[in-house]
């Protein structure tokens, strides 16, 4: 999701933000003066929300890199010679990793370009609002999720009500740090009860059509990968086939089509949007060779991994070997392509997984989903399903896209030796933010004190 450049007023509001290159301001906080008065500014808001949420940083590829390298387990290596990364990858991430301080801090400044959306929605045109308002609750819905999921506990560790989450800031953070804007942590019950709340009142608010923007299905979409995390069967199951059912969207007619595409695929519900003008793409940047205009081929595929797919699996021949013989994931393989985030065949798995927990059939049949959809278009033939049949259909279908490590937490499984509630798999909470925040009010998470 990128936009044109944005106008100077925008700059400035962006400015707040952190990339790479860090600033040593509070990253949840705008001046008085940038508060926003009227239609054209809101607009323009909001944009910059889009630019944050498709930042390096955020979805434009370092929270799917860090949720692959924290569930590496053999099957991929970290080869590459940034430090930062490579803390994620051996589970030794210091606190003022500066990779993980920019992802904190960039989702927190679209979280904050969202809250005064919302705040001032009664200056957008009237027959904008809803949409408006539901974008904006849409993208602060969806960095909560991110930011729930990396530091803090998961949800299926239990203890929700005491776990701690992050900080729900959900009005405009105006000025300075003082005491009246800072925010302890809440409690990961708490963070999900308000990631619910928006992505459903999104769903509400906003079209089933809005070219690459946020859209009732995108919600409802992500909506099905919350109440997978709680292990909401049902209302992943709803979700899911919420989205199938639309007609919205179809499976490209190859797996390969699914990816290096230049314009959303067919079965895009969520991607990054990135061209040779504008977009980041850190997929890319780590998990391509120099050859198609990466770095130096960062992440290796181990062998462990090509051996979970069968003989004749389109989903094996995407991989490719480069001159020194590593596998390399062929999905992020050229420059300047889109990064799928959510796709149709996750939502068929999502679906499959539900209805099969649930002893149901809603939508269509678990077998019907993973032998009919998934493994057909794979090109393999069917197979008893069983749920680790259905689970193994999940992990293959979206490896490398960002999602193994949540469905290892999810699952109460280990990776590397660690098990899915380890400390080592939650991300400190960054030193930078504590210190700016002051007062004691972050707590640090255990291990990283």
């Amino acid at each position: 999701m990128r936009y044109p450049i944005l106008y100077l007023l925008l700059a400035l509001l962006l400015a707040t933000g952190c990339s790479k290159k860090l600033d040593i301001k509070p990253t949840q906080s705008i001046s008085e003066d940038q508060v926003f008065t009227n239609d054209a500014n809101i607009k323009a808001a909001l944009n910059g929300a889009y630019d944050k949420v498709s930042s390096a940083s955020l979805l434009g590829g370092d929270l799917q890199l860090f949720a692959e390298l924290l569930a590496a387990d053999g099957e991929i290596r970290w080869a590459g010679t940034y430090n930062q990364p490579e803390e994620v990858y051996n589970k030794a991430i210091l606190t003022n990793n500066s990779y993980v301080f920019s992802t904190w801090s960039t989702a927190y400044s679209a979280i904050n370009i969202c809250n005064n959306i919302i705040s001032a929605i009664n200056v957008v045109n009237a027959d904008d609002q809803d949409r408006i308002r539901g974008e904006a609750l849409f993208l602060r819905g969806l960095m909560y999720f991110e930011l729930v999921k990396l530091f803090g506990q998961p949800y299926s560790a239990g203890n929700t009500t005491s776990n701690l989450g992050v900080p729900l800031i959900i009005t405009p953070t105006i000025g300075n740090i003082s005491d009246a804007n800072r925010v302890p942590r809440n409690t990961v019950e708490e963070v999900y009860t308000q990631v619910l709340d928006d992505l459903t009142d999104a769903k509400t608010l906003l079209p089933e059509e809005n070219g690459v923007y946020a859209t009732t299905y995108m919600a409802a979409a992500v909506l099905s990968r919350v109440y997978l995390q709680m292990a909401n069967y049902v209302g992943a199951r709803d979700e899911a086939n919420y989205v199938i059912e639309s007609g919205y969207y179809d499976l490209p007619s190859t797996y390969a089509a699914s990816f290096n595409n230049t314009a959303n695929s067919s079965g895009d519900i969520l991607a990054m949007q990135v061209t040779a003008q504008d977009g980041d793409n850190d997929m890319h940047m780590f998990w391509s060779i120099p050859d198609y205009g990466a770095r130096d081929g960062d992440v290796d595929v181990l062998q462990k991994h090509i051996n979970l797919y069968e003989v004749g699996d389109a989903r094996r021949a995407l991989f490719y070997i480069d001159d020194l013989g590593i596998y390399r994931s062929g999905k992020w393989k050229l420059q300047y392509r889109n990064i799928p985030c959510v796709r149709l065949a996750e939502m068929y798995l999502t679906r499959a997984e539900s209805n099969f927990r649930l002893s149901t059939n809603v939508g269509d049949t678990p077998d019907a989903d993973i032998n009919d959809v998934i493994r057909a278009k794979a090109g393999l033939g069917s197979i008893p399903i069983t749920l680790d049949a259905i689970l193994l259909e999940r992990h293959k279908e979206l490896a490398h896209e960002g999602q193994r490590i949540h469905d290892v937490k999810r699952l109460k499984l280990s990776v590397d030796g660690f098990a899915y509630n380890d400390n080592k798999l939650v991300f400190p909470i960054p030193i930078r933010e504590i210190n700016a925040v002051g007062g004691g009010v972050l707590q640090q998470n255990p291990g990283y004190q």
